[in-house]
């Protein structure tokens, strides 16, 4: 029962997310490209001021894998990184932990390119 709870917390969670970038699409101008930027900006500035932690810790994966998770894994990362190597972890750290999301997102790319057979319009 318990894991029910959870995957119903995450769905809700990741839902709203989507629903808000499916409102910024349909009601404003924004391109898709500024709209992925405003989640991932809003992902950072969340965790900044200390309102995205606690959603991650209550919605799990709902709240880390929209892209506004990405925005989260990059800012504490660059705290960590702070913390353990100084003003230098500000450039490394985004870089560190977001690397594996990066490179799974590469490497399905590659994949996908390789298996999908495009059609001239």
């Amino acid at each position: 029962m318990e894991i029910l709870i959870d995957l119903l917390k995450a769905f809700a969670v990741g839902g709203v997310i989507c629903l808000i970038g499916q409102i910024l699409i349909d009601k404003t101008k924004l391109t898709p490209g500024r709209i992925l930027v405003a989640f991932v900006v809003a992902g950072v500035v969340l965790t900044a001021v200390g309102v995205y932690e606690p959603l991650v810790n209550w919605a799990g994966a709902g709240a880390t894998v929209p892209l506004t998770g990405f925005g989260y894994a990059m800012a504490k990362g660059v705290e960590k990184a702070i913390a353990e190597q100084g003003i230098r972890g500000i450039i490394t750290g985004g870089f560190t932990a977001a690397s594996a999301g990066v490179t799974a997102a590469v490497i399905c790319g590659l994949i996908a390119s390789l298996i999908a057979r495009p059609k001239e319009k």
